[in-house]
């Protein structure tokens, strides 16, 4: 797996990655993380066409999907400790 690209943001840390004809796409946000894979051949552009979908929707979705996990590890976490 190789890095091709990080995108700078403030809440998170994204980096693309290229592996056996795939982007895998990694947020991480503290201790967790989220990846999306999508085959090279389904983006036309190559790595900059993955930046045009890391639209500001998408990413509000991905930071929304880190507050319920964390919630979730949290709650769960909270029950046994």
């Amino acid at each position: 797996m190789r890095t091709i690209a990080e995108l700078p943001h403030p809440n998170c840390k994204i980096t693309i990655f290229g592996m056996n004809q795939k982007y895998i796409i990694k947020f991480e946000q503290g201790n967790l993380e989220q990846s999306y894979k999508i085959a090279e051949a389904d983006i036309v552009n190559e790595v900059n066409g993955i930046f045009e979908i890391l639209d500001d929707t998408f990413i509000n979705s991905v930071l929304a999907n880190f507050q319920t996990m964390r919630s979730s590890f949290n709650d769960t976490y909270n029950r046994y400790y």
